[in-house]
This record gives C-alpha cells, sequence and structure tokens, in this order.
C-alpha cells in the first residue's frame, strides 16, 4: 500500500481500549490513545547482545530499521531488519463482523515473528512493556495495583487503579480509569511480570513485562494478548451494563485464554476477510478507494461499544470522539450505516434501539427523534443542546434518518420485523415530515458547525427521502394503501422542492432563497441506493456534472459555497451517484491525498479544509463506515425488492405551500 497513513491502528477494541502510532515509524514516537494521550507500549529486541528499540521512542537505545508499515481491515504488519535477523510484527484485533463476541471480547493481539536473514544462529531476547498510564485517565493520576498469576494453559499480568471509581466520568477527551489491563502470553512461552516504582511525585506505579529468549537458527513466532475488563461498560438508563461478551464467557480469564487457544483459525479468518474487502473495494472504487477502507474498518467499529440490555437486545452505542463525545448519536449512526449495512445490520440495529427506547420515555416530549442519548458512557438521555430545549434540536436531519435507516434495514433483513417494533415512532415522524419539512424557520442539520438554516436543500431532500422511506416500508409490509398515501406525499414534496431549488444551469441551490449558491446533495444516494426510488438520475446530471468539474479542489468537493471545508463521508456518498468510475476515482484520489498529506497525524479526521488539507476537528469517528458507501451500492444489498409505484401526484396532494409557491403556481 502506498497511503502514507496519518495514524496506524495497533490496538482497536473500543473507545477506551485503543493504542495508535502516530508517526510513520513504529519506534519513532510514543504509542498513543485516539486522543493523543501517551499509552506506552514499548518493544525491544537484543540480538547477540547488540538491544534495539522496534516499539515506541527510547532515545538511550538504538532503533531497528523498519523496512515496512501495512494496514489492512483487521491487522497491521510491520517489518524490520538488520543484516542477521528479520523482526515482523503483526498486531490483529479481530472485529470480525459476524462474530459479535469477537467484536466484544476485549483482547488484541500481537504476534512477533523472528527469522533468521544470514541462516546463522543467533541468541534472542525480546521484551515487551506496558505503562500503567493504559488503565488511566493521565500518567498518575492514581495509585495503581498490579497482579500476575500463571494458570495451565496462560500466563498474565494485569494493572489498573486502586481507585475503581467504575462509571464516573463521562466526556470527550477522556480515557477509562477503572477496570484493569491485562498483558498475557500462552504458558511456557515467556515470562510476564510486573515491575513496581514510585513516579516523580511518590506515587505507586508499575510497567508490566512480557519477555521471552531463544536461539534462533531459523524462525520463531511469539503471541501476545493485550485485553482490558471494564468491568461495566456503560450505564443505560441508570443501570449499568457489562459489555455483550460477559454474557457468553464467564471471565477475562476465559476470554483471554480462549483469545490465545483460537488465535490461528481466528487469524486465518481475519486475513480472509481483509483480502476479500481489499479486493471487492478494488473492483469497485481502484487502489486508493481500497486503502482507505481498509484504514477505516477498524475506526469505525471500534469507536462503539456492544452490550445487550435487560432483555437481551443488542445495544451498539457510538461515541462521537473528538466532537462533543455525545453517546448513541442518530446523525453520527446515519453516516457510519454503509459499513454496517453491508456487514452487519444487527450491528445498525442496535445503534438505533438506544434512540427509539429514548424517544418512549416521558422525559422526551418531542415528535421527532432525539439527536443522541447522553455522553459516553452515560446513556441516560439527550445531551446535546441542553437536552430537550428545542432550540438546540434536529428535527428533520433525525426524523429522515431514522426513517431512512429503518427502511434500509428492512430491506436488508428482507423483512419489516424490526421496523414493526416502533412502528409508531416512525409513522409519528414520517408524519411530522410531511407537515413540517418545508417549515419557514432555520433549523440545525448535521453539519451543525456550519449552523442553522432555512429551506436547506440537502436537508429537505433527507425530509422526502424519509416519507419515500416509510412508503416503502409499508409496501414491504403489504400494506399498499398507506404506501402509496405516503408516495404521492413524496411526490407532492418532490415537485416543490424542483420548483424552489433548481438554478437555470441545471444545478440546485444551498437553500431556496440563496441565489448563486451550491452544496453537496449527498443525502440523494438513498434514493438510488433503493434502486427505484422517487428521483430520477435525469434530473441530477448537471449537478454531478459540477462536483466533478467545476466544484472539486485538491483534496475535494467543499461541502457548500460558504466555506472551503468538508466532509469525506459526504464527499463519498455524492461520489457514489456517479455512472461513470473514473468520476468516482477522481474524487476519491482527492480524500486519499487529503489523508496522504494532512498535517494532523492522528487517526482519520472527518472534517478538513478541501484546499489545504488541515484537519478542522473530529477523528477517530465511526462516521468514517460511510466510506463504504459506494461498495454498499454495487453490492445491490440495498436495493427494493418490490417496485415502487408509478402515478404521480394529483393536484389534490399538493399541499405543501410556501408563500412564494402561491406566485410561481
Amino acid at each position: 500500500m502506498s497511503l502514507r497513513y496519518p495514524a496506524v491502528p495497533l490496538i482497536t477494541s473500543d473507545p477506551y481500549f485503543s493504542v495508535w502510532s502516530f508517526s510513520d515509524k513504529l519506534n519513532a514516537d510514543h504509542t498513543k490513545h485516539w486522543t493523543g494521550r501517551n499509552h506506552r507500549i514499548m518493544g525491544y529486541i537484543t540480538i547477540d547482545h547488540q538491544k534495539y528499540c522496534f516499539m515506541g521512542l527510547d532515545e538511550s537505545c538504538p532503533s531497528l530499521p523498519q523496512l515496512n508499515v501495512q494496514v489492512n481491515a483487521l491487522s497491521t504488519h510491520y517489518i524490520f531488519a538488520t543484516e542477521e535477523v528479520g523482526l515482523e510484527l503483526i498486531f490483529t484485533s479481530p472485529l470480525l463482523p459476524e462474530e459479535l463476541l469477537l467484536i466484544s471480547r476485549p483482547v488484541s493481539y500481537l504476534e512477533i515473528r523472528v527469522r533468521s536473514r544470514d541462516h546463522r544462529e543467533h541468541r534472542v531476547f525480546i521484551r515487551v512493556t506496558v505503562d500503567d498510564e493504559i488503565a488511566l485517565d493521565y500518567k498518575g493520576e492514581y495509585k495503581t495495583v498490579a497482579q500476575a498469576r500463571t494458570l495451565d494453559d496462560i500466563a498474565w499480568v494485569r494493572v489498573g487503579s486502586e481507585t475503581q471509581n467504575i462509571l464516573a466520568k463521562c466526556g470527550d477527551d477522556l480515557r477509562i480509569n477503572w477496570g484493569y489491563f491485562y498483558l498475557a502470553v500462552r504458558s511456557g512461552y515467556g515470562n510476564v511480570y510486573a515491575f513496581p516504582y514510585k513516579n516523580e511525585n511518590g506515587i505507586q506505579a508499575h510497567d508490566l513485562y512480557a519477555e521471552t529468549e531463544f536461539t534462533l537458527s531459523d524462525t520463531y513466532k511469539w503471541l501476545l494478548a493485550f485485553a482490558y475488563d471494564d468491568v461495566m461498560s456503560v450505564e443505560y438508563f441508570g443501570k449499568p451494563l457489562p459489555a455483550y461478551w460477559k454474557t457468553v464467557e464467564l471471565d477475562i480469564e476465559t476470554a483471554i485464554s480462549r483469545a490465545l487457544m483460537e488465535y490461528e483459525r481466528i487469524f486465518e479468518r481475519c486475513r480472509t476477510f481483509g483480502e476479500k474487502l481489499y479486493i471487492d473495494a478494488l473492483c469497485s472504487g481502484g487502489e486508493e478507494y481500497a486503502e482507505l477502507l481498509a484504514l477505516a474498518y477498524r475506526q469505525s467499529v471500534a469507536a462503539h461499544k456492544l452490550c445487550v440490555d435487560e432483555n437481551g437486545n443488542l445495544l451498539f452505542i457510538s461515541k462521537e470522539c473528538f466532537s462533543n463525545g455525545c453517546a448513541a448519536t442518530v446523525d453520527v449512526t446515519f453516516p457510519s450505516a454503509p459499513l454496517y449495512l453491508l456487514y452487519a445490520p444487527e450491528l445498525l440495529a442496535g445503534m438505533l434501539r438506544p434512540v427509539f427506547n429514548y424517544a418512549a420515555t416521558d422525559e422526551w416530549i418531542h415528535d421527532f427523534p432525539p439527536h443522541d442519548v447522553g455522553t459516553y458512557p452515560i446513556i441516560n438521555g439527550q445531551v446535546y443542546g441542553g437536552g430537550t430545549d428545542l432550540k438546540c434540536q434536529m428535527p428533520i436531519e433525525e426524523c429522515g434518518n431514522m426513517l431512512i435507516l429503518s427502511c434500509s434495514l428492512s430491506i436488508v433483513f428482507g423483512n419489516t420485523n424490526f421496523a414493526r417494533e416502533h412502528w409508531c415512532f416512525l409513522k409519528k415522524w414520517a408524519d411530522y415530515l410531511v407537515e413540517h419539512t418545508f417549515d419557514e424557520s432555520a433549523q440545525l442539520c448535521t453539519d451543525d458547525f456550519a449552523g442553522h438554516l432555512a429551506f436547506n436543500t440537502n436537508l429537505i431532500l433527507k425530509g422526502i427521502l424519509g416519507v419515500t422511506a416509510f412508503s416503502f416500508i409499508n409496501r414491504m409490509h403489504g400494506d399498499t394503501a398507506e404506501a402509496d398515501f405516503y408516495w404521492k406525499k413524496a411526490e407532492g414534496m418532490k415537485q416543490i422542492w424542483f420548483s424552489r431549488a433548481r438554478k437555470s444551469d441545471g444545478t440546485y441551490k444551498l437553500a431556496f432563497d440563496h441565489e448563486n449558491s451550491f452544496s453537496i446533495k449527498y443525502n440523494l444516494i438513498w434514493n438510488f441506493l433503493w434502486g427505484d426510488g422517487i428521483f430520477s438520475m435525469e434530473d441530477f446530471r448537471q449537478e454531478l456534472l459540477s462536483y466533478r468539474h467545476k466544484r472539486l479542489n485538491r483534496y475535494g468537493i467543499p461541502l457548500d459555497n460558504r466555506a472551503d471545508y468538508s466532509k469525506p463521508e459526504w464527499m463519498i456518498f455524492a461520489a457514489s451517484l456517479f455512472e461513470d468510475k473514473a468520476d468516482f476515482e477522481a474524487v476519491i484520489h482527492t480524500i486519499w491525498q487529503a489523508y496522504n498529506d494532512s498535517p494532523q497525524r492522528v487517526p482519520l479526521m472527518d472534517w478538513y479544509d478541501t484546499k489545504t488539507a488541515e484537519g478542522l476537528m473530529f477523528r477517530n469517528r465511526t462516521v468514517v463506515g460511510g466510506f463504504f458507501m459506494k461498495l454498499l451500492k454495487d453490492s445491490g444489498k440495498c436495493r427494493m425488492p418490490v417496485p415502487a409505484p408509478t402515478a404521480a401526484a394529483n393536484d389534490n396532494d399538493k399541499v405543501f405551500l410556501l408563500p412564494e409557491d402561491s406566485d410561481e403556481g
């Protein structure tokens, strides 16, 4: 792969258990949590009495020469070498979409492979150390305690805060400070232990060690497991919930033991999945697209926590990383959805359940969905905009999101069972869109950083498609009368949209009352994802040509005419509308180039300047799951299984009148 990764994933389990390299070389800097705080894991190899550092920053030790790093969907491969010995590191987080246990099990692997390059024997010693800051919000926050244990099949050492304030904090730029980190090996394959010391403030601290020593004549393999038992993962409407894996495996020892024993099988499945993903993406969108998807996959999945509620229903709770820390955010779930519709629709259902559950409480007083359900990891109700305060809501945005995603899930599931569980809400939200999509008041959309805007054409598209989605759900359920009713409503809304949004050159405005303006109509992709939508591609050919030939900057298409910034997932949504693969690849190249040139060495950012590639905010967010939109579209998995009606709305259906409409006829 040729992409210069802005950051390289090493351990990607959940928003707290997450370790990255922010540099080109693994031994050029400390390893870090995605927030940028040090989570130091050091690696050393001694070859015939010559010591080298291969992981982490140690200026007192020579660095082992690194030859290559390669990222695929589930593993990261590093290659190092001297003239005598070659060293390969394979970090794997087995987030296989079809195996919920593996997604939830908080165990990641490091396989170390050593081989003799000169075909001679060498005495080799390897040490991996982990700083106790991995179990704290910041180094020295609390006194830490450590424990080591050797069993029949595994040997482990663990560390954690002496002050176990479980689920006591919530927020964004925050790391876990409860639970225990584990470093483990198979019994008989090396030693593990803790080294206690007093830090500069006199507080008890620990480093964890794993070591192995051997005579190398050909090749040698050593497997380590990094694990984290967070005891309780989230608070869900006042009740602490453990991670999903705890409903399957008895305890963390069992989880680590099984993970180590199953490694060969799991790694092979990870390799196969990663290779297929890459090949599929290569065929769909070219090499640069495949590289982006390989890097985005783990980031998206690991920005969630998988739990189950008291009724055994899956909950897949997202965190808005480097945004505001909101949890189960609807307009974060919406852009991330393509990855999960393609590979793991049940996880997408698990993202929507907390929203439906909160909407059913007495606290939620509105006729539209909430924006979020808390601040991670406390899931007790919306916090955005002060909670239920009407001034900071996103009515059209969230109604459209929930309806579009519920429709798409029904298509992928092949039934409307999930939608029927929440029918009263879906109908209420569809009716809200019918009545309010063209309201004159300015409101926020998911791009809230751009501010309030009235008559936002892209947002109104989402409202129309939300009504269309409810028509499709009814049609799948067999209620043709209701399906036709909402289809006619959507047809009437569509005609008003065209009459108010169209410009003389065949493109469309940012807002009805903003002449000579433009915006990316990324919401439109769902119409064509479903195959037989309410809009025709013929009406948008000039719009798409403008993205490719008039709007494209060095690093992408600006979100709209108000600024040069954009969001890559929205660019990919829009580029997936292109019928010519070369047009899609031209847009992908600008996004690829932005990450390749990014001055911020952090996990993938999803808000940056299209002229400078300067990141503005938002890193390590699950929204990069939206990169998979083209792959999802090409798969056909979201195509409606039943045809849409062909009859257009009659004059009596056009009940969506704006003051200006009466003059336009």
